[in-house]
């Protein structure tokens, strides 16, 4: 048995913003991919990832809920045959590692599943994010439901707000100097602890205010450079969020990257965001000229995502 392949994706623009209703962008990241497959004689990592199917398995059981129905016989029964999700996906680091795996599982089990050949109209998508949210949660005790449904249809996916949701044209990689980037952090980041600090912050006036205020509005303007293709007006927004982040979501910021973060928006080699919910894993960059930014940033390792 081999299933089909899952990707990883990136939210380009609106992590903890998506939470309290505002835009974001994610987009498949193809890099790293995840399978069902077994195995008669398991070991290390497809071992592991069996006994976590397995947890996953008696977590669907026990859901009361009309939004989905599962083949359980038929999953129970590939668990204990030795099915694993063979996953080259890096966990802990912010692009998607249990979304692609409950993506594989939503599309192998669930009884009449939406498929990615239907038209995909606006209810349909919200039903499938919500029925990946109600699923992802047993991996980050909360979740929006757009990792996993970013894996399943493997287009980019534009957040409008929680109550809309759309397929996104991306304007295609040019062969320019700019470019998204990873960079990673060399630590693993846990989604649950990141999202605590954010709803207790969130109990703050003046956080609220921020975030509507500043943060969401240069969120909203990055997309609307990105997908309308405005490369220069998106730099200048770029560096506005990355100055807000810095500012006010340092606990989501490893302490080794507080100055890298600073050194580029000083020098203006490159500008960092988070990727996901921060507190280690990737941290996303974004450079008008990618060999200056390897320059700076020759010390770390960089992921080129895509270019301007």
């Amino acid at each position: 048995m081999k299933g089909p392949l899952f990707y990883a994706k990136i939210l380009l623009f609106g992590e903890y913003g998506i939470i309290k209703d505002s835009k974001g962008l994610a987009i498949p990241f193809n890099a790293y991919r995840g399978a069902l497959k077994s195995s008669s004689e398991l070991s290390g990592k497809a071992k592991e990832s069996n006994g976590k199917l397995l947890l996953f398995y008696k977590y669907i059981t026990s859901l009361k809920t009309d939004l989905v129905s599962f083949n359980l016989t038929d999953f129970e029964k590939d668990i204990e045959n030795g099915m694993y999700f063979d996953s080259s996906i890096p966990q802990g680091y912010g692009v998607g590692s249990s979304g692609a795996l409950v993506a594989s599982i939503y599309d192998k089990y669930a009884n009449d599943k939406i498929t990615v050949l239907e038209n995909l109209t606006g209810d349909k998508l919200l039903k499938l994010k919500e029925i990946f949210s109600l699923l992802e949660s047993f991996f980050h005790g909360k979740s929006s439901g757009l990792d996993p449904l970013n894996s399943y249809l493997s287009l980019p996916i534009l957040i409008n707000s929680k109550e809309s949701i759309e397929p996104a044209g991306i304007p295609s990689q040019k062969q320019g100097k700019g470019a998204v980037f990873l960079l990673d952090s060399e630590q693993i980041g846990e989604t649950e602890p990141m999202v605590k600090i954010f709803m207790n912050k969130m109990k703050n006036k003046g956080f609220r205010k921020m975030i509507d205020e500043e943060f969401a509005i240069h969120t909203d303007a990055c997309i609307e450079d990105f997908l309308q293709g405005n490369v220069k007006s998106l730099f200048g927004n770029v560096k506005n969020l990355s100055k807000v982040v810095l500012k006010n979501f340092k606990p989501m910021i490893p302490k080794a990257f507080h100055k890298v973060w600073e050194k580029g928006i000083k020098t203006n080699d490159y500008y960092l965001k988070l990727c996901g919910s921060g507190g280690g894993g990737y941290i996303l960059g974004f450079t008008e000229d990618y060999e200056k930014a390897q320059k700076s940033l020759q010390d770390y390792k960089l992921e080129l995502v895509y270019r301007f």
